[in-house]
């Protein structure tokens, strides 16, 4: 790749990334009645606390004993890493890319600069954002054998699925990936990852669709050129909607990335074991494809689906306060516990596409769901408001995407994301191949006694002899 920008060494430096000590938490275990003191450490000038699970091995009852460890389904409350990308506070409501309020990247960023801000820690100057630019858009082509690939899948198969599948396959394209802790193989795989994943959306659209496949076309930015490549027909050349793609801009800038989410946790995870970052990427999507993940906004468009008409939006809001069966989707949050900041920007996006494609009986149901919810005491006093998902998926469907390709697009922009935690975690000194502690609770040692009397039965036999 001409004149590429080289990859940092090292993550960028910043006083969020230091862990300081603070002073100490006295533990008294009531087992031995022995005294342990257990260092605090604060990152960063946000003050997140926390102690160091390893600290509380030396915490036993007898020297060959393993010590303490803690128990955190889903880790809830357990950080993994330490990481200078994102900053969430679900309390009050904040996320912020390196720093920047994801509201003022909202409003004047491109995707590209926030995908820059997002890797190297600041944002680009102008010949490192043009030439950032110009890498990724020549770049955007796939080898013809990934169609020949893409044509192997059913007509109706799920595009999450297939996109997971060819992002995977794209490692064997480029083994040299494999080299992580060359600066250029990072550089130039980072590139092809972002160049590509529209590329690869956008076909994997086409072929359950049965349209033939749209190239790139380089004189287009980044996201008008994915829309070309997917609503393309027989025009000589593509013009986007104006406020679609800029719908679809600031879309793709919300959800470049959000912490340490399951998807995101699965690619630092996977890239721990040092393999290629097409194949740590691959995982991400596969984590994405779940409806507690990035299926969420197909979730709304099914709920509303479900509900059918405006009148039976009190009855269904009825029948979610009563718990019975009922679920209100799109609404509240796992982290965040007042509103979800994206979903402020994405609702006035919300209503820019709702002029240009007008109203009906689905936009009707969602906006009355919004209203309800919102004037009923029930869901304020819990902070059930609408999420980010309840109106991308709104907008996703006004644009005329299916509703299972809605997680694609969640997945092209998450890749910005991906890549900047991936190599994050790779130039963090502390970290190592993941590997969770269990608590087991199965049987004790207990001798084998085997309840067949034939080992091999006659049908097995009758193949042996064959």
């Amino acid at each position: 790749m001409a004149n590429a920008q080289p990859a940092l060494d090292a993550p960028p430096s910043s006083p969020s990334e230091e862990l300081k000590a603070t002073g100490t938490l006295d533990i008294k275990d009531s087992r031995t009645n022995k005294n342990y003191s257990v260092q605090i450490i604060q990152g960063g000038v946000e003050g997140d606390t926390a102690t160091r699970a390893m600290d509380l091995r030396q915490i036993k009852t007898a020297p060959d004993e393993f010590g303490l460890m803690t128990y955190d389904p889903a880790f809830m409350n357990t950080a993994s890493c330490k990481s200078a990308i994102t900053f969430i506070d679900g309390d009050r409501g904040i996320l912020r890319y390196r720093g920047y309020p994801i509201e003022q990247l909202a409003e004047k960023a491109t995707f590209l600069e926030v995908a820059w801000l997002l890797r190297h820690g600041e944002l680009p100057a102008q010949k490192e954002y043009d030439q950032w630019v110009r890498d990724i858009t020549y770049h955007t082509y796939v080898h013809e054998n990934i169609k020949t690939f893409l044509q192997g899948f059913r007509y109706d198969a799920h595009p999450m699925s297939m996109l997971c599948s060819t992002v995977a396959a794209l490692s064997s394209f480029y083994p040299e990936a494999k080299n992580i802790h060359e600066p250029e193989q990072r550089d130039i795989s980072i590139v092809r990852l972002l160049a590509k994943l529209p590329t690869l959306a956008a076909f994997c659209y086409r072929h359950i669709k049965g349209l033939p496949f749209i190239y790139p076309d380089n004189d287009l930015s980044y996201t008008e050129n994915f829309l070309s490549m997917v609503a393309r027909m027989s025009e000589p050349k593509y013009e986007g909607n104006p406020v679609f793609v800029k719908a679809l801009e600031v879309l793709f800038i919300l959800h470049a990335d959000h912490e340490q989410n399951c998807s995101t946790s699965a690619v630092r995870a996977v890239g721990s074991s040092q393999v290629d970052p097409f194949s740590a990427v691959a995982a991400g999507v596969a984590a994405l494809y779940g409806p507690l993940h990035g299926g969420a906004n197909e979730q709304v468009l099914r709920m509303i689906k479900e509900i059918g008409h405006p009148k039976n939006v009190p009855a269904f809001i009825d029948e979610v306060k009563a718990g019975k069966g009922s679920r209100l989707m799109g609404f509240g949050h796992r982290v965040y516990k007042s509103y979800d900041p994206r979903a402020k920007i994405v609702k006035a996006l919300a209503d820019d596409v709702f002029k240009q494609v007008g109203m009906d009986k689905d936009l009707e149901i969602a906006l009355k769901l919004e209203e309800t919810a919102l004037s009923d005491d029930y869901f304020v006093s819990r902070k059930l408001y609408p999420n980010v998902d309840f109106y991308t998926g709104l907008i996703y469907r006004s644009m005329a995407f299916p509703t299972d390709f809605f997680t694609v697009l969640f997945a092209v922009a998450r890749t910005a994301g991906w890549l900047a935690q991936w190599e994050e975690m790779l130039n963090d000194k502390e970290q190592k191949i993941a590997r969770p502690r269990q608590i087991y609770v199965g049987y004790g040692e207990r001798p084998y006694q085997s309840q067949l009397k034939d080992r091999f039965p006659s049908a097995k036999k009758d193949a042996i002899r064959k």
